[in-house]
Parts: C-alpha cells; sequence; structure tokens
C-alpha cells in the first residue's frame, strides 16, 4: 500500500513538473554573472518573468551543502538553471585538474540533490560537447557521450560534468525528478571571458584583433593552418533554447543545443578582422597544434522542439565586439 501510495505521489509530482513554467514561478538561476547564467537571466526577464532568485558567489559558496541547504530552505526555488560550474582554457584545465573536478562535482552534488530534497519542480543541468570523447563520428550524436576516451587536456572538468549529467538522470529514476541536461555547443557573446590564457577561440580573437587595429599592427598570427571547423553558438541563442527546454523538455536523456553549422577556423578570423576593421595581415602557424579537424553537434532532438537560432555567424559575432568594445574596460581578463 505505502509503495502504490509512493507511485501516486511521484506520478503527481511529475505531472505537475511537465507543465509549462508559469510567469511568477520561483526561478533560481545558478551562476548569473557567467555568460551562459546572465544570458539566461536577461532572456528571462524578457519573456516577463519577474519571481528570479540570484546570488553571487560571494554570497553563496555552492561548493558549501550546510550554505546551499540553507538557501534552498529560505528561497524555495521552484525550477532551477544550473549554470555554475568552474570552467577556463587548456592552460587552467591542465594546471589545475583537481580544482576542475571538486569544485565540480561539489557544485553538482550540492544543487542537484538539495534541489530533489526541496521538492523543487524541474532543474535543467548544463553539460557542454567538449566532454564528448576525443574521437568521434560527425555531427556528434547524444549517443556518442562516454563512447570512447576523453580529451586528456580537459579531462578532469569532463568527468565531473559527466557525473553531473548522469547524476540528473539517475535522480529521475529512484525519485520521479524532472530533472533535464543539455549539451551546449562552443559559445560566444556578450559577458564572455577575454582573459588572455583562458579565453577561447573568438574572444581571443576579437581581442587580438582589435588591439592590433589600435596598435597598427603589420599582422596578427593565428595558432595552427586555420582548416579545422567548429561550431559557435551565440549565447543569447542558447538562452532561448534554455527556456524553450525548461518548458517543453521532459526526458533524462540528454540533448544537444547547438546550430546545426560549422566554420572553418580560417573563415572565422577573416570574419572578425572584417568586423573589427583591422586591415593588416593574417598569418597561420602551422607549427602549432589543430586539434580535431571537424567537431560540431546533431541537432534534430532540438529541432524537433522547433527551435531555430537567431544570429547568424555573422551577426553574432558583431554584436558579440559590439559590445567588447562597450565593456572593454571591465570584461573578465
Amino acid at each position: 500500500m505505502k509503495y502504490l501510495l509512493h507511485l501516486a505521489m511521484l506520478s503527481l509530482f511529475s505531472l505537475q513538473s511537465f507543465a509549462t513554467v508559469p510567469k511568477d514561478a520561483r526561478i533560481y538561476v545558478a551562476g548569473h554573472n557567467g555568460l551562459v547564467g546572465s544570458a539566461v537571466l536577461n532572456r528571462l526577464r524578457s519573456e516577463g518573468y519577474e519571481n528570479l532568485i540570484v546570488r553571487t558567489s560571494k554570497e553563496l559558496d555552492l561548493r558549501n551543502r550546510d550554505d546551499v541547504t540553507r538557501f534552498f530552505t529560505e528561497e524555495c526555488p521552484e525550477y532551477v538553471y544550473l549554470c555554475a560550474a568552474k570552467v577556463g582554457g587548456i592552460y587552467a584545465n591542465a594546471t589545475q585538474p583537481a580544482e576542475f573536478i571538486y569544485d565540480n562535482l561539489m557544485i553538482q552534488c550540492n544543487v542537484i540533490d538539495e534541489s530533489y530534497r526541496s521538492n523543487v519542480k524541474k532543474l535543467l543541468c548544463l553539460g557542454s560537447s567538449c566532454i564528448y570523447p576525443k574521437s568521434c563520428s560527425q555531427p556528434i550524436k547524444e549517443s556518442n557521450l562516454l563512447a570512447g576516451p576523453l580529451e586528456k587536456t580537459n579531462e578532469a572538468y569532463a568527468i565531473a560534468k559527466i557525473a553531473g549529467l548522469k547524476m540528473c538522470s539517475y535522480y529521475n529514476k529512484q525519485y520521479g525528478t524532472n530533472f533535464i541536461s543539455c549539451m551546449p555547443t562552443n559559445l560566444y557573446g556578450p559577458n564572455d571571458n577575454y582573459h588572455g590564457e583562458n579565453s577561447h577561440v573568438i574572444p581571443a580573437l576579437i581581442k587580438k584583433f582589435h588591439k592590433a587595429k589600435e596598435e597598427k599592427l603589420a599582422e596578427v598570427t593565428v595558432w595552427g593552418t586555420g582548416t579545422p571547423k567548429r561550431e559557435f553558438m551565440h549565447v543569447d541563442d542558447l538562452a532561448r533554447a534554455l527556456v524553450l527546454l525548461m518548458d517543453e523538455y521532459n526526458s533524462s536523456e540528454i540533448i544537444n543545443v547547438g546550430c546545426g553549422r560549422d566554420i572553418s577556423i580560417r573563415s572565422l578570423a577573416h570574419l572578425i578582422k572584417d568586423i573589427v576593421g583591422y586591415e593588416g595581415k593574417i598569418v597561420f602557424d602551422a607549427s602549432k597544434p589543430d586539434g580535431t579537424p571537424r567537431k560540431y553537434l546533431d541537432v534534430r532532438k532540438l529541432d524537433k522542439l522547433g527551435f531555430m537560432p537567431m544570429y547568424s555567424i555573422q551577426g553574432g559575432l558583431k554584436d558579440a565586439y559590439d559590445w567588447y568594445k562597450v565593456n572593454i574596460n571591465n570584461t573578465r581578463g
């Protein structure tokens, strides 16, 4: 009898979880100052959500279980966007692997478990396309996760993030929660990281070409041959997709989030050069590593939900550069 009652309660909770998020719902955006979290917060506000809960990392250390428990008890969030994570480039991952695995494991364990214990109706956990195996068929399908060895340079980060995705799935299985997970592609846009050692390719190139223009340098060097292809998504398009998933996606299976198109690094560099207005020469340093020849996501599952990106790569890069020029003295890095 107790077992049947438990199943009935889980079924009722699941039906409530699968409803569209009400405009007056209490929504917690973890990591709201980061690239993704800030875009999600802006998107929610633009769609009329006003009951939004945020905390800076100084106000709430998500690695501390007691602090997280106290926060959930006091704020009672109904929906959670888990955008908080320790992230960085190759150098940071290579030199701080212990911090990357510990911080990300603790953040995920605390937020996911406390969301279950606090009866959160729905949680969205973010992975990353970089945690797929090093060698994958293209485009990368969701089924490729754990199908091969990981990229060694970010293995600690990948293991931690995979644990978070699996944790969501196992909590759904055992406790009847509605915790979903997605795999965003390479992102760029407002509030990006422009740190010299930790930034990714688009902010790094924007910063490099802008500096070359200001200093009237004759040439700019770009690592590699320029032939590898990568997929890039404007973070505001990601935010639109995440809000859509919170409304309509209710599966324990991960779902890719990308635009389904890629571009060569050579073409990307020339696009950024033109947008910045740099008139010098681009030199591709073939002595530096290229990495994987091609990497982009299979987004057919997302397509079926009716999602379409708003930004072209040209429009997105212009938006990113416009933001950089206004915020150049206040960017991260």
